[in-house]
């Protein structure tokens, strides 16, 4: 779970609790309204984009804490948990229109422990029996998409919160169990790899066979023969070759490709029979 108040709330930790929970006024409202939300059950979304020849992948942080986070919050009653993961990821990061996949469940006894105390609920005027919602046990749903990086323009749900497009390989300290969520996800990614076609959401319209090869190596961690997967990429079928070539490169310059759409379509209905 990861509500923009959440990773903040550890009064141990954080010197000034106090000024946070006079901007979260939120969260007492969550607690008091509870009734609103499924009890113990919440969602974490894993936005993974390819830039730069780096698997970047989207988190947030506030003021006053050095950890991150996924994008993630509560669960609405009134909705579907594939309609709330929608509605959550697009309240945190102003992302909308992509198509989310759900990956795991994560519910270690302690996942939720030492993030809130009594005195937070002291503070918020809160009775112990009423704050039992928020610090009982959430077991979180896994959600993961790939976007389009240079399409996927997240905003910030608030003034104080940061939003970033980060290295897969540079992620910084994340609460809770996200970086055991965000490892997962990319297992996830990379078994499906070898079930379905990846790059039509994460490369531009036009893309070399090199910078196609060059996302898979990134996502697989691992280089891959050059031969082997122009060969392997080819019978797939779901490739177009254009009758142009990159632009301002320094040596001879390679054909342009695009995909296929309604053969990448059709190869994501019917799954590869083959592996990288």
């Amino acid at each position: 779970m990861a509500p923009f108040y959440k990773n903040e709330l550890n009064c141990s930790t954080n010197p000034n609790w106090k000024v946070v929970f006079n901007k979260k006024q939120m969260l007492k409202d969550i607690i008091e309204n509870n009734q609103n939300y499924q009890p113990g059950l919440s969602i974490d979304c894993v936005i993974f984009g390819f830039h730069d020849n780096q698997l970047k992948v989207l988190l947030i942080k506030i003021p006053h804490r050095d950890t991150w986070s996924l994008p993630g919050g509560f669960i609405p009653i009134d909705q579907d948990i594939d309609t709330a993961a929608v509605t959550v990821l697009n309240e945190r990061t102003g992302v909308e229109g992509i198509f989310l996949r759900q990956f795991a469940t994560f519910g270690k006894i302690k996942r939720n422990d030492q993030h809130f105390g009594k005195e937070v609920l002291e503070y918020l005027k809160i009775e112990e029996e009423k704050g039992k919602w928020l610090t009982q046990r959430f077991v979180t749903i896994g959600y993961y998409a790939l976007v389009d990086f240079l399409k996927t323009i997240p905003r910030s749900a608030n003034k104080e919160q940061i939003i970033e497009w980060i290295d897969h390989k540079e992620v910084p300290e994340l609460i809770l169990d996200h970086k055991e969520i965000l490892d997962k996800a990319l297992d996830t990614l990379r078994i499906e790899l070898n079930l379905m076609p990846v790059g039509y959401n994460l490369l531009p319209e036009k893309f070399t066979i090199p910078e196609l090869q060059k996302l898979y190596e990134t996502i697989l961690d691992r280089k891959l023969d050059r031969r082997n997967f122009l060969r392997k990429i080819t019978n797939i079928g779901i490739l177009t070759k254009l009758d142009e070539k990159k632009s301002n490169v320094a040596h001879k310059a390679p054909n342009l490709y695009s995909f296929d759409k309604d053969k990448y379509e059709e190869v994501l209905k019917n799954g590869l029979n083959q592996g990288w």
